[in-house]
């Protein structure tokens, strides 16, 4: 295991992490070369209301680093319960994962993708290294949520939808 104590159990920790509930989204932006990319990730977190600050990770090892490093934009799709074969899409290596899909321009053309729970359009303003993963920190500039729709959990290694209220 580079970069890792000896001894420690990157398998037993990542099941540790799989016990997080988190929401699914597919981040999206356009190449220099006009094309679009995308890809599922669980990585997502606000990070600031005042500016209103969100970030996302990227595996160092993943073919779409370079493109999302140029990007000056990036969309996050929050995806809806009933988008698990987008996730699933979007999380392989399909070689165009936006055919056959709604997809609407956003600020400066960035793809959107429809159906969504929430989706929100970014200014990319900080990277950030961080272990095997670069951070990417957006300014959101423009957003849209459609509160009937419920998001897509993934917990335990397994999609869900959200739960009922505690309160």
């Amino acid at each position: 295991m580079a970069g890792s104590a000896a001894g420690f159990d990157t398998r037993a920790f990542r099941r540790a992490l799989g016990t997080f509930p988190t929401g699914v989204a597919v981040v999206t932006a356009r190449a220099p070369s006009g094309a679009f990319i995308g890809l599922t990730i669980n990585s997502f977190s606000s990070l600031s209301l005042d500016p209103p600050l969100v970030l996302w990770s990227l595996n160092l090892a993943s073919p779409s680093l370079g493109t999302f490093d140029r990007a000056p934009r990036f969309a996050v799709n929050i995806l809806a319960e009933d988008q698990v074969e987008l996730s699933r899409r979007f999380a392989s290596q399909v070689a165009n994962r936006f055919a056959d899909l709604e997809v609407h321009a956003g600020i400066e053309g960035v793809p959107l993708l429809a159906g969504c729970a929430a989706r929100l359009e970014c200014r990319a303003v900080a990277r950030h290294n961080g272990g095997d993963h670069v951070l990417f920190i957006g300014q959101v500039e423009r957003f849209d949520h459609d509160p009937r729709r419920r998001p897509l959990v993934y917990y335990a290694g397994r999609y869900h939808a959200a739960g009922n209220d505690l309160t």
